[in-house]
């Protein structure tokens, strides 16, 4: 019974933490608008701290639960290092892959080219490998922490929709902090992160419960979903979605849709299982699959 509950205690932490801040820096920016400039670096830092609740909380909870053996064998999962180069292949350029498709898909239904991001390519590339690290913040708390003990509660597929969902209701707040998202429609950004969360997990599951990749997964969506970028949605609320918009979420849920096909059938042979080891940390043992 512990196992159910601890992801419940650390999702309500999370909330808790990074809501308050986040809510807190709203009104912050509300009440001083005349002096967004100024405020540039407190709101900077009041963001962030927020974003790595995630990764504090986990932290913060393990060594409750485990004690400092815990803390270190979470914090070693950062380090493993896969060494088949498929993996970070696939991490880096999943994102990449879906917007260059959505850019020619756009050119053969509308009939025309959409309008693509100015960042260079190799810019994308050098602010993907830099920021990876900053992607701790979160992928210690979601991967590390939460998606094990979830797949211990449900099985890794329903464990990994289910943190899809939670891990996109997080952002919430910041679609009310100015300047925090792109004008983006938040019900097309909950599939959109549901659909991602499903291909971590899946590249969790068979890199042996690597962070590492996970971490830069991450960091490549956040850095190349500006390839090709959805126009801003008057309301961030509204379902209508514009044409990059959708295209992007049905070209994400193809290989999540495979993606959760393969765990299922590997879940029902009993070809992977979740464990628990010494230090009561979720861990994942692959099994090739036929």
């Amino acid at each position: 019974m512990k196992a159910q509950r601890t992801p419940v205690a650390f999702f309500v932490l999370t909330y808790l933490v990074s809501w308050t801040i986040w809510i807190a820096t709203n009104l912050l920016l509300a009440k001083e608008p005349s002096s967004l400039a100024s405020l540039t670096g407190v709101t900077g830092l009041l963001l962030l701290i927020g974003t790595i609740a995630p990764s504090l909380v986990a932290l913060a909870l393990t060594a409750r639960e485990t004690g400092p053996d815990g803390v270190r064998a979470l914090l070693s999962r950062i380090v493993i290092l896969p060494t088949q180069l498929q993996w970070y292949v696939f991490a880096a350029g999943l994102m990449a892959s879906v917007k260059l498709c959505v850019v020619l898909l756009h050119r053969i239904l509308a009939g025309s080219w959409p309008a693509m991001g100015e960042t260079p390519w190799y810019i994308m590339a050098v602010a993907t490998v830099l920021s990876t690290p900053v992607q701790a913040g979160e992928e210690i708390g979601w991967r590390g922490y939460a998606l094990p003990r979830l797949s211990r509660w449900r099985g890794l597929p329903a464990a990994s929709v289910i943190l899809g969902v939670i891990w996109a209701c997080w952002h919430l707040p910041l679609f009310f902090v100015p300047g925090a998202n792109a004008g983006e429609s938040f019900p097309m950004y909950l599939f959109a992160v549901t659909a991602i969360s499903i291909a971590m997990a899946w590249l969790y599951w068979r890199t042996n419960g690597s962070l590492l990749l996970t971490m830069l997964m991450h960091a490549a969506s956040n850095n190349t979903a500006s390839i090709v970028r959805a126009p801003a949605a008057a309301n961030p609320f509204a379902l209508r979605p514009s044409l990059i918009g959708g295209l992007t979420v049905v070209l994400l849920w193809i290989p999540a849709t495979y993606f959760l096909v393969r765990m299922s059938a590997a879940n029902a042979r009993d070809d992977w299982e979740q464990r628990t080891d010494s230090n009561g940390l979720g861990s994942t043992r692959r099994v090739q699959l036929t």
